[in-house]
């Protein structure tokens, strides 16, 4: 017997029956689309965990700052340390540490401070005091206007770069550009009540440009469309009243550079800063997305065991069927064998039979751990409210991993019934009723 006509076999003999064919291809299918769905939803996770990365900056980004508590003989004290972060801290890193690519300082107030449009129209935002480099470091797009240039940060300019949400507060479908704003220099300081008392702690500033949407940040809770963005210098001129630096981006050529970058950065801060290094911080956004990596790589491991278990069970399921259907057809065998068809044409026959089933199955299974997917995605929306969309991630490797697991189940339980069909005596096959 051929192997096409083998193939021809197996499918007769599962239409002839139908419903347990179905009954029996059940595990199959739901063991593949269980782990399709699940391994879409977290490989969904973890894209938009890496999204957020990208937010911020993107993996091979350290955020230096000036630490409120240190740790001192196993506990947390406050830091007391007169040493602050300067603009000249960036300068040197930037010109002495060979694994860094670009240096962007920040003084931010993450606040709802009231800012105030020409004509009435106000909203409650955070401001961030950068520079040039900036924009570039976040990758991140103008809408229209221009960013903050070395010439504002230089001459302390009363300029600012709205973030999308601020700008359609207040200025709706209308251009920013041009515009006057006014913004709160704290957020206490510009309430009702002091509106009441006609107190303005307030400074005026000119719109140049709007930025592109970016969204929230999931892992700090805030809105960077929400921000307005003026010049560090004008920041510290204006409403902190010092030259302290809140905080410090580095970002090192390559994720594999981070390390070598912190050393170098804390040798150049030692040589600033009288030979001290621990009033300082350092956060990593690699060890966030490491740390995602061992979650994911379990949450797969898991996930792998509970598929393997409903694979087992279809398994089972099919070679059950398939010593039934070798009852059942012992005359059919023994005729077979009459004919001329030798033992290996026989174990083919029930062998592709078992191997067509599971592919079958599988196939259904994977349609339907998209589809399940697609659908848990739009459900997870619903229930965690913390992203505006969930991508469910149908990788064509788990989709690879789930075709041959089937055709594996096919062979290994297809295996028993159909050598046991293979040996049976053609005499008394044919005297079986």
């Amino acid at each position: 017997m051929h192997i096409t006509e083998g193939i021809s076999v197996g499918i007769s003999a599962i239409r002839s029956n139908k419903l347990r064919s179905l009954l029996t291809m059940l595990g199959i299918i739901i063991g593949v689309a269980s782990v399709l769905a699940m391994i879409a939803i977290g490989d969904g996770a973890k894209e938009i965990v890496v999204q957020d990365a990208q937010k911020l900056g993107g993996a091979n980004q350290v955020i230096m700052y000036r630490m409120s508590y240190r740790r001192v003989n196993n506990r947390w004290v406050r830091n007391r340390s007169s040493e602050y972060l300067k603009y000249g801290d960036v300068v040197a890193i930037e010109a002495e540490c060979p694994s860094v690519k670009t240096v962007t300082p920040q003084v931010w107030n993450w606040g709802g401070v009231l800012i105030q449009a020409q004509g009435g129209a106000e909203t409650r935002a955070g401001w961030n005091g950068v520079d040039a480099t900036y924009k570039t470091a976040m990758d991140w797009k103008l809408k229209e206007g221009r960013f903050i240039t070395d010439a504002d940060v230089e001459n302390a300019a009363k300029i600012c770069v709205l973030g999308d949400e601020v700008a359609n507060a207040l200025f709706g479908d209308n251009s920013a550009l041009g515009q006057e704003i006014k913004i709160a220099r704290h957020s206490e300081y510009y309430s009702r009540q002091n509106r009441k008392k006609g107190i303005r702690f307030t400074e005026r500033f000119i719109v140049v440009g709007t930025l592109m949407p970016r969204g929230r940040s999931l892992r700090f809770g805030w809105s960077f469309d929400n921000l307005v963005f003026i010049p560090i210098s004008t920041v510290q001129e204006r409403f902190t009243g010092d030259d302290h630096i809140g905080n410090i981006s580095i970002y090192a050529h390559t994720v594999a550079d981070v390390p070598k970058a912190i050393e170098e950065v804390k040798t150049v801060i030692r040589k600033r800063h009288r030979n001290q290094d621990d009033f300082i911080g350092f956060f990593e956004m690699r060890k966030g997305m490491a740390q995602l990596e061992e979650i994911s790589k379990v949450i797969k491991i898991a996930l792998g065991s509970i598929a393997g278990f409903s694979l087992l069970v279809g398994g089972i399921g099919i070679m059950n069927m398939m010593l039934v259907a070798v009852t059942e057809r012992t005359r059919e065998i023994g005729l077979r064998k009459a004919l001329g068809a030798k033992p290996m044409d026989i174990l083919i026959q029930f062998l592709i039979e078992a191997v067509i089933i599971c592919g079958v199955g599988g196939a259904i299974g994977i349609g339907l751990g998209i589809f399940a997917g697609e659908g848990m995605a739009l459900l997870a929306v619903k229930i965690v409210k913390i992203v505006p969309e969930w991508p469910a991630v149908i990788s064509a490797q788990w989709i690879l991993i789930s075709v041959s697991f089937s055709a594996i189940i096919g062979v290994s339980f297809g295996m028993y019934p159909a050598i046991k069909a293979s040996a049976l005596s053609p005499i008394e096959a044919l005297r079986k009723d």
